[in-house]
């Protein structure tokens, strides 16, 4: 008799906790294990990032990881229970509500709770004055008991609706954690094959091409019959999954459902795009047998309408439907187009729109004609050509990055991509600006890159290299500007290709700049008995101030280290050829 795949699930976990140095070394149980197992196989954080993620131990306050994903842009608020029993009551769930009700008293919660916590909940109230969204997981070995279903819904009702406070809350449970850390590994999940009941009168049976497609009208009921929706299975081939409730397209389709015109709901969408590898229509015209199937356009559609069962179960909501489309793809690159391409309509971002635009388009002409090995990505999801060199593509979301961090001396404002391309898309994307510029930007943070593992920082620094990583570059430009004896100008960075070409000790200099005036900002707070969040001041003007005092003090002092005249030399441009800053205010 084969084990239950929630028992293979559970041996694998106990085994790799338990035989890993990682978890035993840096977490005190098996329940923090679990946790830091979930962040770095599913989430796939950093091993550094995930040690400043777990809060579990004593005065947690129900809340045993936080993480604040820039990226995404989303608080994500962890409760793991490791247990090795079959079922899980209502009492978890009671402390996910718990803590959302500590949440919206940060002041208080932080008075109350240990440093571990206290740090992380300096960069959520940031992240919350941004508006981040805040999701909450539960995640168990376990299955929820009946009761502690109908509890989940109670409590997800509860933070979904609230005015003051609104979040999402998941129950990542043992199928769950299976898929997730399927797709977390490129594997290949089990094929799911289901037959549609359908209605001849709305069904279309014909060919695009090569590929059998059905078009058909479903009535919501029937949508709640689809295998895979709870455990995500079924949008294993979404470029998006889910994103929770309080998604402003999410609480629109609630509304719809739960409003008295729920009737209507098949005028207001757009219909849900599902691929298969087989899919045949009986003889009657009354049934769709599909294998391999997968939605690919419609996960959030299809998460809202399970979430509102009971409603769509009800008399009022009889009548409801929403249209399907089956494609028969048995060809997995047009799969994935697909996926890509019917996923374009929602959660559009400033730097879409801005892909065509004409100054960004000049930029990649201009840029390819003068390296023509070279390759510039304007828009999300392009790949570079396998013809182009990796060293020499420079992706626009990263450049304007690197552009904030050096042209406009303002690292501090690098992770926020949707102002980038918004309120600062002219500021940073100037017609004429020079490709050389633009490879030694690049160069500059591939060499950041490589050589990350051995730069001597904080594990705290480490822990946030998404935003550390353009503080040092912003930290190479002060250096210079500093070597060159104007500590407020901007050196151009075709200038210090060179520089970039031999890396080494200006990057040692470099990550010192930002250790150093680091460990002073935490000293002044600790005299001030203060909570310091790296987080936060990384994302302040503070922490830009104390960069560039210590790279002020660096180049004071480099002709007297070893090699450092040799380190001014390579350093030095001549005094009209530095600029002004560009301003980001």
């Amino acid at each position: 008799m084969q084990p239950e795949p929630k028992n293979i699930l559970l041996d694998q976990i106990n085994q790799e906790i338990k035989h890993g140095p990682y978890y035993q070394q840096n977490f005190s149980n098996d329940g923090e294990r679990f946790v830091a197992w979930y962040l770095r196989r599913v989430l796939l954080r950093d091993a550094i990032a995930v040690r400043y993620d777990i809060t579990d131990g004593a005065n947690d306050k129900q809340i045993d990881a936080v993480v604040v994903d820039d990226e995404e842009s989303r608080v994500l608020i962890i409760q793991g229970k490791f247990i090795g029993e079959n079922q899980v009551d209502g009492e978890p769930l009671r402390e996910v509500l718990s803590a959302w009700v500590r949440l919206q008293d940060l002041p208080a919660l932080q008075k109350d709770c240990n440093e571990k916590l206290k740090v992380k909940l300096e960069a959520v109230r940031k992240a919350l004055d941004e508006d981040y969204r805040v999701e909450f997981e539960l995640i168990t070995t376990g299955v929820l008991t009946d009761a502690a279903k109908a509890d989940l819904k109670a409590f997800s009702d509860k933070l979904e609706e609230s005015e003051d406070f609104t979040a999402s809350l998941h129950v990542v449970d043992a199928e769950v954690l299976q898929t997730r850390l399927a797709e977390a590994e490129a594997m290949e999940l089990p094929s799911l094959d289901y037959v549609v009941n359908i209605d001849p009168e709305q069904t279309l049976v014909t060919k695009v091409g090569e590929a059998q497609t059905i078009l058909t009208i479903l009535s919501l009921r029937e949508c709640l019959k689809l295998p895979g929706i709870l455990d995500s299975k079924l949008f294993r081939k979404n470029v998006r999954q889910a994103l929770g409730a309080n998604n402003r397209v999410n609480r629109a389709l609630r509304t719809t459902i739960h409003g008295d015109r729920v009737r209507e709901f098949f005028f207001y969408h757009n219909g849900i795009t599902a691929i298969c590898d087989e899919a045949k229509v009986n003889g009657d015209r009354t049934r769709i047998s599909v294998k391999g199937l997968s939605v690919v356009n419609g996960c959030q559609s299809l998460s809202t309408i399970f979430t509102a069962s009971e409603r769509v179960r009800q008399e009022e909501a009889n009548g409801a439907c929403i249209l399907f489309r089956f494609y028969e793809i048995p060809d997995r690159p047009l799969a994935d187009r697909i996926s890509i391409n019917t996923n374009s309509q929602s959660a559009v971002k400033p730097r879409d729109l801005r892909s065509n635009d004409k100054v960004l388009v000049g930029l990649r002409r201009s840029f390819e004609t003068r390296y023509p090995d070279g390759c510039f990505l304007t828009k999300r999801g392009d790949t570079r050509p396998a013809d182009k060199d990796a060293r020499k593509t420079v992706d626009a979301a990263v450049l304007a990055k690197m552009l904030m961090a050096w042209q406009c001396q303002r690292p501090n404002i690098a992770y926020q991509e949707r102002k980038l391309f918004d309120e600062y898309y002219k500021t940073l994307f100037r017609t004429g600006y020079d490709p050389a510029s633009m490879l030694a930007l690049q160069t500059w943070l591939n060499a950041i890159e490589d050589a990350w593992p051995n730069l001597l920082m904080d594990d705290v620094l480490k822990a946030a290299r998404a935003n550390v990583k353009f503080h040092v570059l912003y930290s190479v430009s002060a250096i210079i500007a500093n070597v060159n004896k104007q500590p407020s100008g901007v050196v151009p960075p075709s200038l210090t290709l060179k520089a970039a070409e031999n890396p080494a000790e200006v990057l040692t200099l470099a990550a010192s700049c930002v250790e150093n005036a680091m460990e002073n900002a935490l000293n002044v707070a600790k005299a001030g008995a203060k909570v310091f969040s790296p987080p936060n001041w990384l994302k302040s003007n503070a922490s830009v101030q104390g960069e560039n005092l210590v790279a002020g003090t660096i180049a004071g002092m480099l002709p007297s280290f070893p090699n450092g005249k040799t380190i001014v030399e390579l350093l030095k441009a001549s005094p009209e050829s530095l600029g002004q800053r560009w301003s980001a205010e």
